[in-house]
């Protein structure tokens, strides 16, 4: 798999564990920053890896800032894109099981105990699809007449 990286100031540090987790699962990654601990604005960031992740570029993406809800938020309006704030390997499941989320949003604030099995689960569930493909399909329908 092509995994789509990226992370705030705040999300340095955690970046580098998910990026070490990602290649130890024998996947392959782009780095779309940041590189340092000056301070940036977490939807520059997020665009770059929600629009890599729409183009088709990547099969996923990992986006990580305080608490993963801006980058969420920031994700989710590249159009095609579904992201979600995963703080525990439960939610990271869901996500992919029922909502075919390809973008999971990490909190670096709430540190790296979950992370390893956020990542393991997130990359190893498959989107389970019947009733909840009916729901996806309202959920792009919105997208098409709001967006």
């Amino acid at each position: 798999m092509r995994i789509a990286i990226g992370c705030d100031h705040r999300g340095l540090e955690l970046k580098r564990l998910v990026i070490k987790l990602v290649t130890e699962a024998g996947h392959s990654y782009e780095d779309f920053g940041c590189y340092t601990e000056e301070s940036v604005d977490y939807p520059d960031i997020a665009v770059k890896v929600a629009e890599a992740v729409a183009g088709g570029s990547f099969d996923y993406g990992f986006l990580i800032c305080g608490t993963g809800i801006g980058m969420s938020i920031a994700a989710n309006k590249v159009k095609g894109v579904r992201a979600a704030q995963c703080y525990n390997a439960f939610t990271a499941q869901r996500a992919r099981l029922h909502n075919d989320v390809q973008i999971c949003c990490l909190a670096a604030d709430e540190g790296r105990a979950h992370v390893p099995a956020i990542i393991e689960t997130f990359l190893t569930t498959e989107f389970e699809g019947g009733r909840h493909q009916n729901r996806l399909n309202k959920i792009n329908e919105i997208e098409e007449r709001c967006g």
